[in-house]
């Protein structure tokens, strides 16, 4: 095992060395275009925009399918997220409207928990001691790796999605025409910070406006699209985390600049979810996603920043799950808060053995 460990060390820090030293010298030199084949670690930052898209799928049906991915830690802190994330899944999944096919918790903790007979669940070995720099989101990329080259995935799209995501209705498959769906956010900005990302997105690869304004996640991608561009977005995210200690959104520029190296665009698709507070009205969109902290007083009044006399925030439970029966918000608070807390407690309500 000590023998192993040694191994994937000592190839990833290859890797992340090797795109370093490609993007640094990529004003100088001419950028490689070979991209190998699939195997494990094996990897090449700089790719060639695929020549062909494919058109659009002309089946339907099955064929449109996508798999849902949530990556996850064992913490109490993601656990519980993504249990009431698979909750809604499964209750929308067969609706009407809805392209959602399997699931898989990718589980990049190394070792298996006791919810693996819950929620279908890939164990991902995490990165080799010190690889994440302390950041463990940079886990996420290299368990997506480990997934798609180990894992019988059956429908040929894949959702990419994360636990502190409730979806509130039926998804379709938004991705067409060979162009994956995204949510577009407003603090990803390649524009604002073209000086840092053309170290990594070279003037000869395209104009900067070429780097979408995602994250890897919500994104509906085709999946081999996906094989080719998770090693890239492995080691564009090790590789920028080594160079920028504090770049905000890491995860969000790796992915969206290793789309880009390999010319997979995106449909920003800004009905793909909300985010509570801000986001005042569910209205068509399909996800929630309760990444901020909602405070208000018991007028109904934000007090956002400060904490209210009634809050939600996810940040409160991550020692132990939220219990059930959460109180509601006060009159006033916007529909997409007293969503929010309704589909929490409903999932709570009804997930066998919560809190233990």
């Amino acid at each position: 095992m000590g023998c192993e460990s040694l191994f994937y060390t000592l190839f990833i820090t290859l890797s992340v060395a090797l795109i370093t030293y490609n993007v640094l010298i990529s004003s100088n030199a001419p950028l490689r275009t070979e991209f190998p084949g699939p195997s494990h670690l094996r990897l090449d930052p700089v790719i060639q925009m695929p020549n062909d898209r494919r058109p659009s799928d002309s089946n339907s049906g099955k064929a449109r399918l996508f798999h849902t991915a949530v990556t996850a830690t064992d913490s109490v802190y993601s656990t519980w997220q993504t249990r009431v994330m698979y909750y809604w899944f499964k209750r929308f999944k067969d609706l009407p409207g809805s392209d959602m096919g399997g699931f898989t918790r990718i589980l990049h903790s190394g070792k298996p928990d006791k919810h693996m007979e819950e929620i279908p669940t890939f164990v991902a070995d995490p990165l080799p001691g010190g690889m994440d720099q302390g950041f463990i989101v940079l886990n996420r990329p290299y368990a997506f790796v480990q997934w798609l080259e180990k894992a019988d995935i059956p429908e040929e799209y894949i959702l990419m999605a994360e636990p502190d995501h409730i979806i509130v209705k039926p998804i379709p498959n938004l991705s067409k025409d060979g162009l994956s769906a995204a949510f577009p956010f407003f603090y990803i900005e390649p524009k604002k910070y073209e000086t840092v990302l053309r170290k990594f997105f070279p003037v000869e690869k395209g104009a900067i406006t070429d780097v979408d304004p995602i994250g890897n996640s919500p994104v509906i991608i085709e999946k081999d699209n996906l094989k080719k561009i998770a090693p890239t977005w492995m080691n564009v995210s090790l590789a920028m985390k080594k160079i920028l200690k504090r770049i905000k959104h890491l995860a969000g520029y790796g992915y969206a600049v290793a789309s880009a190296l390999h010319g997979v665009g995106n449909i920003l698709y800004k009905d793909f979810m909300i985010q509570p507070p801000w986001d005042l009205e569910v209205g068509k969109k399909f996800i929630i996603h309760y990444t901020y902290g909602c405070d208000y007083d018991m007028q109904g009044k934000s007090t956002y920043g400060k904490i209210g006399e009634w809050r939600f925030d996810k940040r409160s439970y991550s020692d132990a799950p939220p219990p059930r029966n959460l109180p509601m918000p006060p009159a006033g608070v916007p529909e997409s808060v007293v969503t929010l807390v309704k589909m929490v407690n409903e999932a709570t309500a009804n997930i066998p053995n919560w809190g233990e």
